[in-house]
């Protein structure tokens, strides 16, 4: 793992060991690696959402849609 340097203003600085305390981090590494990756989650959903906006009208999810997934899972189990 390596290692970056934050310069943080004292109030920011001060909030980030208050989240560190009262939320159970260890560390305040630990607290802005659980910000990161909240925000790479982040950015990964805004893409998914984006491409499916962008694929067009799919077909309705109705009883007969979810049997045939109900028909494909089975098939394919019994392989």
């Amino acid at each position: 793992m390596t290692t970056m340097n934050v310069s943080l203003p004292d109030s920011m600085k001060a909030f980030v060991e208050e989240q560190v305390a009262q939320r159970g981090y260890g560390t305040s590494s630990e607290y802005v690696r659980e910000l990161i990756r909240r925000e790479q989650d982040r950015d990964q959903l805004r893409n998914l959402l984006l491409e499916g906006a962008g694929s067009g009208p799919g077909e309705p999810a109705d009883d007969a849609y979810f049997d045939g997934l109900r028909d494909h899972i089975r098939t394919r189990s019994g392989e």
